[in-house]
């Protein structure tokens, strides 16, 4: 039914006649703007301004469409314009030495965002993450410098911004903090990339905007795009990937009339076990065949829905995101519990594509409002939000240690379900601006979060828990000059957490005084604790017409988890014993940023070093004892608190060689060290080793039928990680070979967009030392070839 509309809605546009756009942009002393940014939308065309400031923009069908037109340092100029014919617009843009940050999606936005910012970022949009489409929506980011992940598989994967992951790098989906289960190391994203159109990455501290947890960055994806009044469309998406033979679609529908819009999207994916470049993997002591290559139930689904309205006015937006991600896939049968011998290989392997025992499913639903007021130069922004994560992890019934060998029925429980976690959360933001003049504006707010985590299923990790999160910030930003930005501002959190008391549903024997008796053993007792903090930001901006230079200096803090205070319980996919602490001190970390880049019109470099000293650092200490009551003798790892000294750089740089050719380089480096307790002059768990990638991109407007047309190759060197702390192993250093082509084409009047990715080009075998697996020897994914298919449609609404 979606295929037989988008064919009917073309139908209706076939034919439609096309004009033609131009006009000349100029300052206020009317001297012509070179390089001006023109963007159309929604029929996403652009152009940029010549030497004499005019520009055009031809093959745009007739209907109602919003332009922006912009330039760095300038005040930017959006407006709706009636297209019935060949068109002229002319714009005068005014100087400015701060820019609000406008809805705006063009390049010249991406530029305006990073001089203005203190700290480093990068911001990608939907074309860049079809270009380099991963098995997830993390692995998608992962070329980026500083942006490693955790991989769970092919379908599942943590970020990890400059070495630090886990619950120290917040994930915002429109403008809501994303909150489920990040605690765990097993635990991915439930993120649909399809409805991504706009990714910002803050790499450093930002808990001054953000708060607790957003000690290593930030993952922020906003949604910009509005569509222009009296106009349709969507777009049809197509993916394939060959190692796992993945197939998925994503249909989008968006329509506004006058004041109101809507938008729907709907994404399933479906992919079987993925293919490992090795015929075994050594699990410990036991080395596990691998039929045909197959990393056995490995295999997912997903199942996603999408429903974004608003009202659009000149002073008042309201947007509301309503979705549902479902994810059910598998997990190692040989990685996942106690046995890995005791593997029905029989049943796994007839067939790449069931997913049996053991596995994961996940229902992740959001409910968003974010509101706008613009009152001149004032503006007060609200969002609220409600979610709730659902996450069950089943797995056939084994009693360990003194468990029941059959699960008493009396229970009223399934006794597959090895853990459950039902976790509702509920947000709400809100923040003040004030541009007091062009060279000054004043930004405040207050953030705030309620969570009710419950827990569920025979086995225990962490208790149920109620934690409340509420935070207040002020920040000022002041231009000295056309060039130069000074940015202060400071922060105050409280938060308060709850954990309810834990004992086992089975007995155990306690001996005491030579006496035996049974008791149900308390795993974890009763927790009321708070936090509060101060947290500050002094950050400076200098850009000249070629250099810029950036600088931030600050201090932030994060709460502990529920799982580091009272975790008392086996982690089946590691094979560990892991136990809290509920005397831990909340994390405060000291952090010097900088950046340094030049840019010129064929070639571009650029630094952006930064040290990290945190006071007391939380991570899993492993000891030297194995506990028995729960498992055959798992070993027992502690959570514990060190100083911790941090620093490494990010670097980029890219050489014109012709108009149309490209070559680059990416590079990072992060180097940790405990400074203190047992493990001193030990790094940390999960530190990324060296890499750099060597880039060539060959791009043009247009190759005989082909539009946009590009192709590139991607070198990427990693070097060996010697520098662990046990149990890790030392990991060798690799190299890898991927390339991507792709381009726009079209038939008749239809844009069709292709991308095509060869992952692994040569099969390669290596380890990834920030893998999950890596800890059981699972070397990373073979060879993969990727295609993504992207038709988008649009038109427009007659009015009566």
């Amino acid at each position: 039914m979606l295929i037989v509309g988008m064919f009917y809605l073309y139908a209706l546009s076939y034919g439609q006649n096309k004009y033609t756009l131009n006009g000349r942009v100029v300052d206020e002393n009317k001297q012509a703007l070179t390089g001006a940014t023109i963007y159309v939308s929604p029929a996403a065309k652009g152009a940029f301004t010549d030497a004499n400031g005019n520009y055009i923009i031809k093959d745009i069908v007739a209907g109602i469409y919003k332009i922006e037109i912009s330039f760095i340092g300038y005040n930017s100029i959006v407006d709706t314009i009636d297209i019935t014919g060949n068109k002229i617009y002319n714009a005068h843009l005014s100087e400015s030495a701060i820019n609000l940050q406008e809805v705006v999606v063009t390049d010249n936005y991406v530029e305006t965002r990073k001089k203005e910012e203190s700290l480093n970022i990068e911001i990608v949009n939907d074309d860049y993450l079809k270009q380099n489409m991963g098995g997830s929506f993390m692995n998608s980011l992962e070329r980026l410098p500083g942006v490693t992940t955790i991989d769970i598989g092919s379908g599942q994967s943590k970020p990890v911004i400059r070495g630090l992951g886990f619950n120290r790098v917040v994930v915002v989906e429109n403008d809501i903090k994303h909150e489920a289960q990040q605690w765990g190391a097993d635990h991915g994203l439930e993120i649909d990339q399809y409805a991504i159109d706009n990714v910002e990455i803050i790499k450093g501290p930002a808990s001054l905007m953000y708060g607790s947890d957003a000690m290593g960055g930030v993952i922020d994806m906003k949604n910009r795009k509005l569509p222009a009044d009296s106009t349709y469309g969507g777009s049809v998406d197509l993916s394939g990937k060959t190692n796992n033979d993945f197939v998925g679609t994503s249909v989008s529908l968006y329509g506004r009339k006058r004041w109101f819009f809507a938008d729907f999207r709907a994404t399933f994916l479906d992919y079987e076990d993925y293919k490992v470049p090795t015929d075994s993997v050594d699990i410990y002591s036991y080395r596990a065949p691998l039929y045909q290559n197959h990393l056995r139930n490995t295999a997912g689904k997903e199942q996603n829905l999408h429903l974004t309205m608003g009202i659009i006015k000149t002073k008042f937006q309201s947007k509301f995101y309503i979705s549902n991600v479902y994810s059910k896939n598998g997990f190692f049968a040989n990685a996942h519990g106690l046995e890995p011998r005791n593997v029905d290989t029989e049943l796994h392997d007839k067939s790449s594509r069931d997913i049996n025992y053991p596995y994961q499913q996940v229902n992740h639903f959001k409910a968003i409002n974010t509101s706008q007021y613009n009152f001149g130069k004032a503006k007060i922004e609200t969002d609220f939000g409600f979610q709730r994560n659902f996450r069950q992890e089943w797995s056939q019934y084994v009693s360990h240690g003194y468990m029941p060998a059959t699960y008493p029925t009396s229970l009223n429980a399934n006794p597959d379900l090895e853990l459950q976690f039902d976790k509702y959360v509920y947000s709400g933001n809100l923040k003040f601006s004030y541009k007091i003049n062009d060279k000054a504006q004043f930004n405040s707010g207050i953030n705030s979060d309620y969570q009710d985590n419950r827990i569920g299923g025979r086995g225990f990790i962490i208790p149920a828990f109620k934690q409340l999160n509420l935070g207040g910030y002020i920040l000022g930003k002041y231009a000295s000059s056309v060039k130069s930005i000074i940015q202060i501002g400071v922060r105050y959190d409280f938060g308060d957490i709850r954990a309810q008391a834990y004992s086992d549903w089975f007995s155990s024997p306690v001996v005491s005084n030579n006496d035996t008796t049974y008791q149900y053993l308390q795993r974890a007792g009763n927790i009321n604790g708070n936090f509060s903090n101060i947290s500050w930001s002094l950050g400076y901006n200098y850009n000249a017409e070629k250099w810029s230079f950036k600088a931030n200096m600050g201090k932030s803090f994060r709460m502990p988890t529920a799982k580091e205070l009272a975790a008392n319980g086996v982690n089946y996919h590691n094979f560990s014993y892991e136990v809290g602490d509920a005397g831990l001190s909340p994390e405060v970390s000291y952090q010097l940023d900088a950046g340094l880049e030049y840019n010129s019109s064929d070639f571009a470099i650029g630094a952006t070093p930064f040290l990290n000293y945190f006071t007391n650092y939380i991570y899993l200490n492993p000891s030297s004892e194995h506990n028995r009551l729960y498992g055959n003798g798992n070993q027992v790892f502690y959570y514990t608190q060190c100083e911790v000294l941090r620093y490494g750089a990010e670097i980029h740089a890219h050489y014109q060689l012709l108009k149309p050719l490209q070559v680059g380089i990416i590079g990072e480096y992060v180097y940790s060290e405990q400074q203190s307790g047992e493990k001193k002059g030990f790094t940390l768990p999960f530190s990324p080793p060296a890499s750099a990638i060597l880039n060539v991109k060959y791009q043009k407007q247009k190759i005989k039928f082909i539009e946009n047309a590009y192709w590139s190759v991607d070198y990427k060197l990693t070097a060996p990680q010697n520098n662990i702390v046990p149990p890790e192993e030392k990991t060798d250093g690799y190299q890898v070979i991927n390339v991507g082509l792709g381009g726009d084409v079209k038939l008749k009047n239809q844009k069709i967009s292709v991308s095509l990715q060869v992952q692994n080009l040569l099969n390669t075998k290596y380890f990834n030392h920030t893998s999950y697996y890596r800890l059981i020897n699972v070397p990373e994914p073979g060879r993969n070839l990727i295609m993504n298919i992207s038709i988008p449609f649009s038109g427009k609404i007659k009015r009566k």
